[in-house]
């Protein structure tokens, strides 16, 4: 077992996310390399968008995809977060694009020798893009029954045949980590992960595939190759032979944080366009901000977004703090935070109108393409109803963690306060199942404890105890709902249990912003700027997310009940929460407070790049 880490300190309030967004400048101005305007050329010509990422890679975000151990600047999975964030809420296929090197790498972080990683971290901190070569054009998402192969050789390098599809970069990427089959059986253990260095090879053995088509995210290199009597060279085998499929396994609750932050990044750009133009825009003789429906639908929205940077956050932190129970987070995390962006989206979309579908004629068409780009997200790294299987197949432990009041409050306090001090990212002690359960959940009574007190002398104290309440009965009605399941070895999962892995998921989130306010530490500053800036009143934001979640989380009432699984109806409450937020606006700017919406610094300092100091 690997010793302790040693504590880091707390990351300051300016940190790299908000160093990267000053020296990205503003995505308004049509001369930076990095523009909005740029972002929709290239869009609808379909070209890789070369220049963004050529100064992302000039700012050296690529160090934060090489640990620290190794020579990069990764000591803390919340951080990079933030940092795909930032990108992600200027254009979604460039943070697709760019972060991709990092989830080519993480296996080899996970798994590799001392000599691949110092390798392949001098590689990254070159610039070089790396691809992670899983998909197969027959198989889809089912890796146990890819068929590339991998023959060894007597030098102890392998023979490669097969094609590889659907890769992000695969045609750009002169390395790659890919799965091949080194067994002669159809079983995972006869799966191994390769590092494929094209460059190494006869000309003809590694062809590239052409790009494919997509519906969204048209510049990125989604492509493939093919291997006729490639060679992998000795040291290439990544991890023992037999265990590639299980070092893919641990490293994706990993892969599935970063995909939370392309969400957010996305619902940052879609409520901000949206938010604009209902200010701005008049109808009937009124903005439409202050017609009944669009001012609903936007305090949803920002309700949901809410909702979604609790999950990241609290999956940010625990990747240092509590990595034995991420299975269960990043499967969560994965199919609720793109859901509710979708959701989110569509409610922006509403606002917008017919605006949300022109290319050209509203804000260089930022909005259709956003959501367009987003769509692949939900199924990246594992689609929503993979990582819902992933959950059901997890219901046993949650059940007993559950009835055994399970929680490791040490480990669950540092994750949800922002200023405690956390060991560093250890990629090599991930797990493939939380042993523990999901302490976020299993610990929501002590948090409701929490908030009762915090809450006692507060305008909206007895309100939220009300709602908090609720959560927690509905909480205890589930796991008995799960807990009926029975086991579910060796069984096909009933489409019921689906049902319950969604509730799931919104329990999760709403525990999760229980505890950030609890904790009292739900306004404190992280790594991407002030947090509260796009979403109001801390009070307000938790009473929307309970107000949102509750109907999601209680079992759904049948005909003739007469339940309501929000104490009292929702109100106004959405309406309420975007008045905050449309103050928390006003005042931002009128201040010009970094990190005010969007979030990625306006001003334009001539900054030096990260790597040069």
């Amino acid at each position: 077992m690997n010793a302790p880490a040693t504590p880091l300190p707390p990351a300051p309030a300016d940190g790299p996310a908000a160093s990267l967004g000053e020296w990205l400048g503003d995505p308004r101005d049509p001369s930076r390399p990095f523009s909005y305007a740029a972002s929709a050329r290239w869009d609808r010509a379909e070209e890789f968008p070369a220049a963004a990422v050529r100064t992302l890679d000039e700012w050296g975000l690529g160090r934060h995809y090489v640990p620290a151990a190794h020579g990069g600047s990764l000591s803390r999975l919340d951080v990079l977060l933030d940092l795909v964030r930032v990108v992600a809420r200027r254009d979604l296929t460039v943070a697709v694009a760019h972060t991709k090197t990092f989830l080519g790498s993480v296996c080899v972080w996970a798994a590799g020798t001392p000599e691949q990683t110092r390798a392949l971290a001098g590689h990254v901190l070159a610039g070089a893009p790396v691809a992670w070569g899983l998909t197969e054009r027959p198989h889809g998402s089912d890796l146990t029954a890819d068929e590339f192969s991998a023959v060894r050789t007597g030098d102890g390098g392998y023979t490669l045949d097969g094609e590889k599809w659907l890769i992000n970069n695969g045609t750009r990427s002169d390395l790659v980590c890919l799965l091949a089959r080194t067994g002669e059986g159809r079983g995972p253990r006869d799966l191994s992960l390769l590092l494929l260095d094209k460059r190494r090879n006869e000309p003809g053995a590694v062809r590239s595939t052409p790009k494919i088509p997509t519906h969204g995210i048209r510049g990125a290199d989604i492509s493939g190759f093919t291997c006729r009597r490639a060679r992998a060279l000795p040291g290439a085998l990544v991890g023992a032979e037999g265990t590639g499929l299980e070092t893919v396994l641990r490293v994706l609750p990993v892969t599935r944080a970063v995909c939370t932050a392309l969400s957010l990044g996305a619902a940052d750009h879609a409520l901000d366009l949206a938010t604009e133009f209902a200010e701005e825009r008049e109808l009937y003789g009124r903005r439409v901000v202050e017609l009944g429906r669009p001012a609903r639908l936007l305090g949803q929205a920002y309700a949901l977004a809410y909702a979604g940077e609790a999950v990241s956050r609290v999956l940010g932190r625990a990747a240092q703090c509590l990595p034995r129970e991420l299975p269960v987070m990043s499967a969560v995390a994965k199919a609720v935070v793109p859901s509710a962006v979708d959701e989110l989206i569509g409610h922006c979309a509403e606002v917008l109108g017919a605006r949300s579908f022109l290319d050209g004629a509203y804000a260089d068409g930022r909005f259709q393409k956003l959501e367009r780009d987003h769509r692949i997200v939900g199924i990246f790294d594992g689609s929503t109803v993979v990582n819902r299987h992933a959950l059901i197949r997890q219901f046993p432990t949650l059940v007993r963690a559950h009835g055994n009041g399970t929680v490791d409050a040490p480990a669950l306090a540092a994750i949800t306060d922002p200023s405690a001090p956390m060991p560093d990212l250890d990629l090599t002690r991930l797990g493939l199942v939380s042993s523990g359960g999901c302490g976020i959940v299993q610990g929501l009574g002590a948090a409701v404890a929490r908030l009762r007190e915090r809450a006692a002398d507060r305008p909206a104290g007895l309100r939220l105890t009300e709602l908090a309440r609720s959560l927690l009965s509905a909480r205890d009605a589930l796991h008995e709902e799960m807990a009926a399941l029975g086991g579910l070895a060796g069984k096909d999962v009933p489409p019921h249990a689906f049902d319950l892995a969604r509730r799931y998921e919104w329990c999760f989130t709403a525990a999760a912003a229980v505890h950030l306010w609890s904790a009292g530490r739900d306004d404190s500053p992280g790594e991407a700027g002030p947090r509260p800036a796009p979403y109001g009143d801390e009070d307000l934001r938790l009473e929307a997310v309970l107000t949102l979640a509750l109907p999601r989380v209680h079992r759904p009432v049948l005909p003739g009940e007469a339940s309501d699984p929000v104490p009292g109806g929702a109100g106004d409450v959405f309406e309420r929460l975007l008045t905050s937020v449309r103050r928390v606006r006003a005042g931002t700017r009128e201040a010009g407070v970094p990190g005010s919406v969007p979030r990625d610094g306006t001003a334009q300092p001539e900054l030096t790049p990260e790597r040069t100091t």
